[in-house]
């Protein structure tokens, strides 16, 4: 997901102003965000560590449920994509936490 994600905000896609807003220096710096994240994610497909994986989607879960807080509104498309993937992670890292207890 966050390829299109950064293609987007990197190329300035027509639709990114309607969830991101105009380019701002906030929206380079969520851009540096996602891109960080999209590196960490792409070494993990190539180095799998179960707990590392495990604090990355952590840290995705977090702010994906924070947005509508920070951004004060449930009706931004971006916001309500980050609460579903954001389920889709907590369902993904109930997997790892179970996998993980188990081999301990």
């Amino acid at each position: 997901m966050l390829i299109p994600v950064c293609l987007s905000l990197l190329l300035d896609a027509p639709w990114t102003p309607n969830g991101w807003g105009e380019f701002s220096p906030a929206r380079g710096i969520l851009l540096s965000i996602y891109a960080a994240i999209l590196l960490v994610s792409l070494g993990l497909l190539w180095w799998p560590d179960p707990v590392a994986v495990a604090a990355l989607i952590l840290v995705q879960v977090i702010y994906k449920i924070t947005t509508p807080f920070t951004v004060g509104s449930l009706e931004n498309p971006v916001v309500i994509s980050n609460l579903v993937v954001a389920t889709v992670h907590l369902l993904t890292l109930s997997l790892i936490v179970r996998e993980l207890r188990q081999s301990r």
